[in-house]
């Protein structure tokens, strides 16, 4: 006890978060007990503040906080030996720039192209509970009316995660969007998109907001959560709130990146836990900026992709992002249907029912998302 005592003298007195990204660190107890004794002995001071960004941050998913560098410091001085210490960084939306603002609208090519409305007779991801950790949504957007639940706000706990970016509003539209004649209508329109704004209006935010999130989706029981976002580093506690999501039953979609690297994806999608998206073109081929490498499991339209925008607009954006939302939306079909699946199943259930990219230079380790095929494998089970 004498040790959380210890650590917690100062850290009330802090002066709160720095005014530029990454300038945080996330300090991980290595024992359950240890962090336990910490957080009781810090909340008999802790400030009464809605905000998440003042100070201390828990991340009980992970058995850590997020705290400014020069208070993970006496952390870790004072609890030597007992933690681990990494940045806290920051993570950014993953889409090129914005394409123009569209009126021809219906069915995507990218709906289209993975076959979805062949599904539709049989699925339309009734009642599946799709988490979008993201910049928010466009709650007033007629596309989405029926499709959104109420999530949160991580960056202010007290409103709505109403979208100021666009971004988690693209995302979506693709998802879920259900509004085919005056609108759009997405890969699964009757799936429910509960919106988790992690990300500021600039598309950023920290590591401990994205674990705050899965945790979030896990809490509340999410069947599939979309993140349309990457980092180039490797985070151990992003990959730990990774693996507790994928071991209790929560599957991730997470984007390859859009700097054409070969041999190297970003990170969430670069863990084996989730399901690593990269990008197609209407011609089937993957497109010249999406990230791959053999860790990419499967590839989905990104390229040109129209969507809801915010203020009930629809714009064209491109990007792994757009394919990874693709993804997300096919799974929400197949799991309307088998409800039971696991996210190991369904992983296999999405790599192995692709279709084989068109170019001969393609990678033969992942092919083109195909919802009809998707759906024939699931019958064989």
């Amino acid at each position: 006890m004498e040790d959380a005592s210890q650590a917690v003298d100062g850290l009330h007195e802090s002066p709160g978060p720095p005014k530029e990204y990454g300038r945080r660190q996330i300090v991980r107890f290595l024992d359950r007990r240890d962090y336990e004794r910490f957080l009781q002995r810090w909340r008999i001071g802790a400030p009464r503040s809605g905000e998440p960004n003042c100070g201390i941050r828990p991340l009980p998913l992970i058995q850590a906080v997020s705290c400014p560098a020069d208070d993970a410091l006496r952390l870790t001085l004072a609890l030597a030996g007992k933690t681990v210490c990494e940045e806290d960084a920051p993570v950014r939306t993953r889409a090129l720039p914005k394409g123009a603002i569209v009126t021809d609208k219906g069915i995507p090519w990218g709906v289209r192209r993975i076959q979805a409305p062949q599904a539709w007779g049989r699925t339309t991801g009734y009642r599946v509970k799709v988490g979008v950790i993201d910049t928010g949504v466009d709650y007033g957007h007629p596309d989405l009316r029926h499709s959104l639940e109420r999530g949160i706000n991580l960056l202010n706990r007290m409103a709505l995660p109403q979208d100021d970016n666009g971004h988690g509003t693209h995302i979506a539209g693709t998802i879920a969007a259900a509004n085919e004649l005056q609108g759009m209508i997405g890969v699964a329109p009757r799936s429910m998109i509960y919106p988790v704004k992690a990300f500021d209006h600039n598309g950023t935010a920290y590591v401990s907001d994205i674990v705050l999130g899965i945790e979030w989706c896990v809490r509340n029981h999410m069947d599939v959560v979309n993140m349309s976002f990457g980092m180039r580093t490797r985070s151990r506690s992003l990959l730990s709130a990774v693996n507790h999501a994928y071991h209790s039953g929560v599957l991730i979609v997470a984007s390859s990146g859009n700097e054409g690297r070969v041999g190297d994806i970003d990170y969430p999608a670069g863990f084996g836990q989730t399901i690593a998206v990269g990008a197609t073109n209407r011609t089937g081929r993957i497109a010249k900026f999406t990230n791959r490498s053999s860790h990419i499991d499967i590839y989905a339209p990104g390229d040109r992709i129209m969507s809801s925008w915010l203020k009930g607009k629809h714009r064209e954006m491109s990007g792994t992002s757009m394919a990874t939302s693709h993804v997300t939306g096919a799974i929400a079909l197949l799991l309307s249907l088998r409800p039971g699946l696991s996210p190991g199943q369904i992983k296999s259930i999405v790599k192995n029912a692709a279709v084989p990219l068109r170019s001969a230079k393609a990678p033969r380790t992942a092919g083109e998302l195909n919802v009809t095929r998707m759906l024939s494998a699931t019958d064989q089970l």
